[in-house]
């Protein structure tokens, strides 16, 4: 089965290669998409991150999910020095770096627990491969119709933070300007929560992003600087 829905801002499309009915399970990954994007958008007045932010309620209770993704924040901003911080000075409560991949992921564990073993979810390119192998192209981040490696994932996740969707858009939470370091950063790792997360805090960090998430155990990346460098795990599962 396939199915493509627009869902937290882009298009989210899930293939599902086994036998057997999924419709009700698809039913539940999108739901759940939906469930996300209208509790934690910070776009929307009545989310519950935005009742945080405006300190309409305490931290001390907010629902177990979003205490689980603000856990999540602060173990990236203290891996990376500050670089990685989702409470800007001067700016919105915005853990969007987090959610997306944390999100996705549960909906990939709502398909697995349906039964599904081959099925490939991809949330505006960030990608759960299950079963496979699946061949993953990564964009290549100065050419809209070029790629710059094709990925082979077997029970993999994967995640690009870039400059070529919406510029500038990644801080450097240490300076309070954008991080323009780095071109793009793909990070290839077990789960897209890590995959998604590790990739924007590296991004974040700039020029030394690169060897910092090469370095976070489980993860292969493929990182382009600004200069055009590529640096490339040994590891990467680079499709023959």
């Amino acid at each position: 089965m396939r199915r493509v829905e627009h869902v937290m801002g882009f298009p989210v499309s899930l293939r599902v290669d086994d036998e057997g009915d999924f419709a009700a399970a698809a039913d539940a990954v999108f739901d759940w998409l939906r469930e996300v994007d209208e509790r934690f958008s910070p776009y929307r007045p009545d989310s519950e991150v935005c009742r945080l932010d405006r300190g309409e309620i305490a931290e001390e209770t907010v629902s177990p999910d979003l205490a689980e993704v603000l856990a999540l924040c602060e173990e990236y901003r203290l891996a990376t020095g500050g670089a990685f911080d989702v409470r800007l000075p001067g700016r919105h409560l915005d853990p969007c770096a987090v959610v997306k991949g944390w999100s996705v992921q549960r909906a990939a564990e709502l398909l697995a627990a349906a039964g599904a073993r081959r099925f490939v979810l991809n949330a505006g390119g960030d990608v759960v491969a299950s079963g496979g192998p699946w061949r993953v192209g990564v964009r290549h981040p100065d050419h809209a119709d070029r790629l710059c490696t094709v990925l082979e994932l077997t029970d993999r996740a994967v995640a690009t933070s870039a400059r070529y969707e919406r510029g500038d858009h990644i801080v450097d939470g240490r300076t309070g300007r954008p991080a323009t370091g780095l071109l793009s950063v793909t990070v290839v790792a077990p789960t897209l929560t890590e995959a998604d997360s590790v990739a924007t805090a590296a991004f974040a960090m700039g020029a030394e992003g690169a060897a910092w998430a090469a370095g976070r155990p489980g993860c292969e990346v493929f990182v382009v600087d600004a200069a055009r460098a590529v640096l490339r795990t040994a590891d990467l599962p680079v499709a023959a």
